[in-house]
């Protein structure tokens, strides 16, 4: 009696065991599919130039903010809204930032908030659908980066 209940609780434990090892082969498949797609989506970006689609500018959100400019900074070239690529806490990354876009072609402005956040502005403009423009041509120009760049509103 002893015999039979060693001998079910080995074949018990040896199928507890074999159900539970994963399966390699479905594993290599589901990674043998997801390269074929990788692959095929490379071709077709190598052929085809895809247009970058942005938002329609009548929807646009705008931030407000009471915004002074930031300490060695031109307050004059802060106009009513502005374009932001970058928020900092760290006045070292604003300003490299700051640094990266001046070297390619940018004239931009650091300003902080009442919070202490360093806002990157690469541009100022008097009117709203100036500032849209200008977002969406520097969305354009940095693809894929910068596709966040939002809107702020001066409250001051």
């Amino acid at each position: 009696m002893n015999k039979m209940v060693v001998l079910a609780a080995a074949v018990a434990m040896t199928v507890a065991f074999s159900s539970c090892k994963s399966k390699q082969s479905a594993y290599r498949q589901a990674y043998e599919q997801a390269k074929e797609r990788e692959v095929a989506l490379a071709d077709d970006s190598e052929t085809v130039a895809r247009p970058i689609v942005s938002k329609p500018a009548t929807n646009v959100q705008i931030r407000q903010e009471k915004l002074s400019a930031y300490s060695g900074e031109d307050a004059s070239r802060l106009d009513r809204y502005s374009v932001v690529v970058g928020s900092f806490r760290n006045a070292t990354n604003a300003r490299s930032l700051k640094e990266r876009l001046e070297s390619e072609g940018y004239t931009p402005i650091l300003a902080e908030n009442e919070q202490g956040m360093l806002r990157v502005i690469v541009a100022s403009f008097p009117t709203r659908d100036e500032a849209i423009a200008a977002r969406e041509a520097v969305k354009e120009r940095y693809a894929p980066n910068f596709q966040d760049a939002w809107l702020l509103e001066r409250a001051n």
